[in-house]
């Protein structure tokens, strides 16, 4: 059959994480034993307590009806959190909605706000789910580069004044994927300003607020003044509290653009398994103590992997939180090559910067989602290439 394909398909390349499995899966049939450093899925089980609770919820006839939105009660527990955690007062019933995980809600939400042609300003490298979202509601992005020089933050001044002024929606995500960058007070000052001077919605990616590895945790932008007016904040249980097989997330923020997402919203889904969203509740409540042991853990691979890619020769970006490692290695290949060749060679999984953006060659992203021993057996293996 002779079928059609929408143009707008151009857009969606296929992911290159599919032809790394299919690599790895050609390397363990080669004898390979396998270190898989490439998808942000926590190997960590969720908190026992959420475990009983899911259980005990999924048990009852009565959970399997449509939701059709967030519970009420989910919606307090978000608000709950947010007081507790950032100090950020939230009415559940107008600051808040549910989406089916925050890559859902990161690839929907352009279309909610942005035209044919709209400008949505992203960074270089960034979270693939970005372009995504900015594809399907057929925008364009501008991209702002992550510079060593920056911080690795967006320089906002450098952003020519007729593209801002064309902008609809500025995507941020600190601590970053790939980049995990930290915000500061003072940056996200400078956002709030340029976001009313420019009239621009933010939309801050907080999938990493929970990783950090010592201090203060990163600011939550709604705890900035005048964030509330400009900007939303998403974040999703996949990370914090090990539930991304479930699918559960929300966005925070203004209620005009919050309304205007249920709008949407209410055409696209008919909500999330009511047990889940329980459990979930369960989760936001116990957030300081399941979260304490996760930042334990991780802060400790963390150290393991950077310093372990530093004495082997490899220039790591500074950090103290989130989920990964972005590391720039000595050898000549080019990213994807780099990539492909580790699996290959020594049965260790990144993926290559470039899968983030073209300011991604030359790096590889590392996930921290192997144990201390896995991740020194890691290094050792990188070394011999």
């Amino acid at each position: 059959m002779n079928f059609h394909i929408a143009k707008k398909m151009q857009r969606f390349p296929n992911s290159i994480f599919g032809d790394l499995k299919a690599a790895t899966i050609e390397a363990t049939q080669q004898g390979k034993t396998i270190i898989d450093l490439s998808l942000g899925s926590p190997d960590l089980p969720p908190h026992e307590a959420v475990r009983r609770v899911l259980s005990e919820e999924a048990a009852k006839p009565s959970s399997y009806g449509y939701t059709l939105t967030g519970t009420m009660n989910f919606y307090e527990a978000v608000a709950r959190y947010y007081k507790r955690r950032s100090d950020v007062e939230l009415n559940p019933a107008t600051n808040i909605i549910q989406t089916i995980g925050s890559q859902e809600g990161l690839v929907h939400l352009p279309v909610a706000f942005c035209d044919l042609g709209d400008i949505v300003l992203t960074t270089n490298p960034a979270y693939v789910a970005y372009d995504a979202g900015i594809a399907l509601a057929g925008a364009t992005s501008y991209y702002m580069p992550l510079t060593k020089e920056n911080d690795y933050l967006p320089d906002l001044s450098a952003i020519p004044q007729d593209v801002a002024e064309k902008a609809r929606l500025l995507i941020l995500n600190l601590p970053g994927n790939p980049v995990p960058a930290m915000p500061t007070t003072a940056y996200f000052e400078e956002v709030v300003a340029f976001a009313k001077k420019h009239n621009i919605i933010v939309l801050h990616d907080a999938a990493y607020s929970e990783f950090y590895f010592e201090g203060d945790r990163p600011l939550s932008f709604l705890s900035t003044p005048g964030a509330m007016e400009v900007g939303l904040e998403i974040n999703s249980l996949s990370k914090s509290f090990s539930l991304a097989g479930t699918r559960i997330a929300y966005i925070a923020g203004n209620a005009d653009m919050i309304a205007v997402l249920k709008q949407l919203k209410s055409n696209l889904d008919f909500g999330i398994f009511e047990a889940v969203q329980t459990a979930a509740v369960t989760a936001l409540d116990l957030a300081e103590d399941i979260t304490a042991s996760l930042r334990e853990t991780f802060a400790a691979r963390h150290r393991t992997l950077m310093n372990g890619l530093q004495a082997i020769g490899w220039d790591v970006a500074p950090s103290n939180g989130g989920m990964f490692v972005w590391a720039k290695y000595p050898q000549s290949f080019t990213s994807e090559e780099m990539a492909f060749h580790c699996i290959r060679e020594v049965g260790v999984v990144t993926v290559p910067g470039t899968a983030f953006g073209t300011a991604g060659e030359g790096y590889l992203r590392l996930a921290l989602v192997q144990s201390e021993e896995k991740l020194n057996e890691a290094v050792a293996r990188l070394k011999m290439i």
